[in-house]
Formats: structure tokens, C-alpha cells, sequence
């Protein structure tokens, strides 16, 4: 697998939390990590033992030189991401306590990602090898710079015959430059890609029908299964070029106790796995991408589209026992949770 390189494209974040369920405004200690949904996906691919290029706009300085490191130091090539700008984009994240909800500040005005310029990255050297290219709605809703830079990338993409991937990954609180349009973006984004991620709620904006609520309380729940393939046969006429549509479905019964699941849609077809029930959530950040690399990771690997979905919706379950945004689990690790 090592030479069917995978690229992904997006903001590389500093993230600030507090230990112990604290408030943000409790204590004098942050800690420091390292995420972003597409450098997530990345760390995780790589980690699966995937060929992963990264690429971001950084900091010329000590903190995106730290940024790099952090990249490399899960094997990621860098040799394409471009340096300029004033500051990483940082978040701040409070975790959920009992009743009390999680809490995410975005802290990414002016950052190096946001204040990149359409042109600054030349996608043809980038793509020269590789054999997916994956992206998500969070890059697009940055700046009209950004989502100019992704659609460049797309429209190579698909010339050089590189398959693209999308995760919807709908932020409602990132979408303010002037003439900003997430419905309207994140439909021609998905219009694009052969695979397609997202929770109930996004595939809702990306393709405005009533998503199907997931309600679980514990692993005995029944999806309704010719609800979903309605649905799915609707979502089909919208994006007829898709062959893979995957929705992961999360009910949070508490702060730390999660059920978990996902379906898949492909050649008119329905696949379901397992419900997770999780609890105790360690850090429910980054489920989603370790979703999304899984899958990607499974499909470059079996044919089968059922044990890529086992595999996918096993490894986003692990992703709720670990800190920090990235999910470190290795393949031999995810199939034995996959397995029993």
C-alpha cells in the first residue's frame, strides 16, 4: 500500500484543554496538542501504515516549525506544505462533564491557514502520484482563498484520474467571509467525490433532505433499514458520481456514555454494522476522522465493503478512549476490537 500515496488538504490547529474536566476559566494550565480534521485523517492513515502527503499553509517560525514535527513525526510528507502567515489557528476545548456540555472556541481568524492566497500551492507536483485526494467542508468554510484553492485541487484531481474523497464536516460558526454559501459549497464538494462522510446532520445541510434520527440507548437498537436505503436512493440522484456514501450515527446519552454505529451505501446496496456502547467516553474529538482513515485505509486494502465498515466504525470507537484529537490505534488493534 505504501506506493498508492493518499493526499490531504487542510488546517493543521494548536489545541488548548484543561485537565480533569475543568472549566476554561478554571486553573492556569493549558495543555497542547496537535489536530485539525484533515491532519487527523492524515496522522491516522499514516498510522494504519498508509503513503500520506500533508498539505496546510504554517507559520514560518518555532510554532509551525513545531507543527511540522509533530507531522513528521508520524511519518507524513510535508515536502509540499508552504510556510507564511502571522500564527497557527488554535481551539480551545472544554470536555463535557455529567450534564454540562463540551465547549469548542475557535480561536483561527488571521491565522497561516486562513490568510492563504489562491495560487500559493501547485497541485501538479502533488498529484503526479498520488491516488486519492480527500478534503472536507471545514477547508472551504475558511475563506473564499481556501475554498478557491480546494476547487483548483478538485478539478486537477479529477483530470489526473486521482479519486477524490470528501468529508462534509459542516461548521456553522466558520462560514463568514463575504458570500459565503455551505449548502451551495458543500454540495458541489460532494458532487465531486467518489466517497462521501458525514454524521446524520451534515449529510442533512450538504443535501437538504430530513436526515433519519438515531436514537440508540443501548447496542439492542434496530436501525430502520428501508428507511435508510429511501434515503440513500434519494441522496443517489443528487450525487450520481458517488459510489461510496457513509453516515456515521452517534446518540450521546450522557457526556460520557455514547452509542455508536454507521451505514454504508454502495451499488445499491445497505451495509450495517455493530452499535458501540460506550462508556466511559476518554475524548470524543476526532471520531470522525478516525471514521473517515479507517475506511479510506480498508478500501485500499479489501474489496469488501462490509469489513471496511466493520473496521471503520471499530476504529472511531477506539478514538472515544483516547486524549487528543488523533487516533494512534494500529490496524492490528482495530480488528481485534472489530473481531470480538
Amino acid at each position: 500500500m505504501m506506493d498508492k500515496k493518499i493526499v490531504t488538504f487542510g488546517e493543521i490547529l494548536l489545541r488548548l484543554s484543561k485537565e480533569n474536566n475543568s472549566r476554561l476559566s478554571q486553573g492556569r494550565q493549558f495543555n497542547g496538542d496537535f489536530g485539525g480534521s484533515e491532519a487527523n485523517v492524515a496522522v491516522s492513515l499514516s498510522v494504519l501504515g498508509d503513503n500520506v502527503e500533508y498539505v496546510t499553509r504554517v507559520p514560518d517560525g518555532p510554532i509551525g516549525n513545531a507543527a511540522l514535527m509533530h507531522l513528521r513525526e508520524f511519518g507524513l510528507d510535508t515536502s509540499h506544505i508552504v510556510k507564511g502567515g502571522d500564527r497557527l489557528g488554535t481551539y480551545y476545548f472544554e470536555s463535557a462533564a455529567s450534564m454540562r456540555n463540551s465547549v469548542v472556541v475557535y480561536d483561527r481568524n488571521n491565522s497561516s491557514f486562513y490568510s492563504l492566497k489562491h495560487g500559493d500551492i501547485d497541485w501538479a507536483p502533488i498529484f503526479d502520484d498520488a491516488k486519492i485526494f480527500h478534503c472536507s467542508g471545514i477547508t472551504c468554510a475558511m475563506s473564499k482563498d481556501a475554498l478557491d484553492t480546494t476547487f483548483d485541487a478538485l478539478e486537477l484531481a479529477e483530470r489526473m484520474g486521482v479519486e477524490i474523497t470528501c468529508d462534509i464536516n459542516y461548521r456553522k460558526n466558520l462560514w463568514h467571509y463575504p458570500g459565503a454559501n455551505a449548502k451551495a459549497t458543500l454540495h458541489k464538494l460532494m458532487e465531486y467525490s467518489s466517497f462521501i462522510f458525514g454524521d446524520q446532520n451534515e449529510w442533512e445541510v450538504g443535501s437538504s433532505l430530513k436526515h433519519i434520527p438515531f436514537e440508540a440507548i443501548d447496542s439492542s437498537y434496530k436501525i430502520d433499514e428501508d428507511a435508510y436505503i429511501a434515503y440513500f436512493k434519494e441522496l443517489q440522484k443528487q450525487f450520481p458520481r458517488c459510489k461510496r456514501m457513509l453516515i456515521a450515527l452517534r446518540n450521546q446519552i450522557a457526556s460520557s456514555h455514547h452509542t455508536l454505529t454507521g451505514v454504508l451505501y454502495s451499488d445499491g446496496k445497505l451495509y450495517k454494522t455493530k452499535i458501540y456502547d460506550i462508556n466511559p467516553v476518554v475524548d470524543p474529538m476526532g471520531c470522525g476522522d478516525a471514521f473517515v482513515a479507517a475506511f479510506i485505509h480498508a478500501r485500499m486494502k479489501w474489496d469488501d465493503d462490509q469489513r471496511c465498515l466493520d473496521f471503520a466504525i471499530a476504529a472511531s470507537a477506539i478514538k472515544n478512549t483516547i486524549i487528543g484529537d488523533q487516533n494512534l490505534a494500529i490496524e492490528d488493534e482495530i480488528i481485534e476490537v472489530m473481531n470480538h
